[in-house]
């Protein structure tokens, strides 16, 4: 049974946006943030069945390192969870200055790029987020449905790459059409068709 600080660690995994599935063989045996997956894969029975975890987020499987007590699992798990945009270093602030949140990075552009930027209201750094949100609002859908492709592909092609009619629906699945590619993963083993099928559309939902 986890302690009170074991729990603590869990709670800072749990909020790490994102999430994990495990199969043992062709059977989904868990789901969810990655230290409730962890500890699942270490205390349940697998009946010798190779097992696999894939990345939600990306559809690549993930190496997870089990050794130890639940404890020691957990403190190797949290120390790997990036952490969140308001927690990361911020720029430092002269006197007054109010805290934006906003991390620091190193940015290459030409002369020219700069002398536009600086002449605008608010000077470079206002300009960039500007154009980076503008960007984010009309390319997002796009963004969201190519994501959810090539998480699918990723599963699909580490899970069900021998299986029938993978390339068809590979075919399908980059052609977005969606209803095609579940109409053709129908004698697939039942939780790999199901998990590919919900990537598919998953950042779409989101």
């Amino acid at each position: 049974m986890l302690s009170a600080s074991d729990s603590n660690l869990m709670e800072r995994g749990l909020r790490d946006m994102d999430t994990y599935t495990a199969f043992a063989g062709q059977a989904r045996i868990a789901a969810g943030a990655l230290p409730k997956v962890a500890l699942a894969l270490k205390h349940g029975a697998t009946a010798h069945a190779p097992v696999a975890i894939f990345s939600d987020r990306t559809g690549r499987p993930v190496d997870l390192d089990l050794r130890g007590s639940d404890r020691e699992i957990l403190a190797r798990l949290v120390s790997e969870v990036p952490a969140a945009p308001d927690q990361q270093p911020s720029e430092p602030r002269g006197r007054g200055r109010p805290r934006l949140g906003v991390v620091a990075r190193e940015v290459t552009l030409l002369p020219r790029h700069w002398e536009w930027l600086s002449a605008q209201p608010g000077g470079a750094s206002v300009a960039l987020r500007k154009l980076v949100d503008e960007a984010r609002r009309t390319s997002g859908d796009k963004d969201r449905a190519r994501e959810a492709r090539e998480a699918a592909y990723h599963f699909m092609s580490a899970m069900g790459g021998n299986l029938p009619q993978f390339e068809e629906a590979s075919r399908a699945l980059f052609a977005d059409d969606l209803r095609r590619f579940a109409s053709l993963l129908v004698d697939w083993p039942a939780d790999i068709r199901d998990h590919a099928v919900a990537l598919a559309h998953r950042h779409r939902a989101d």
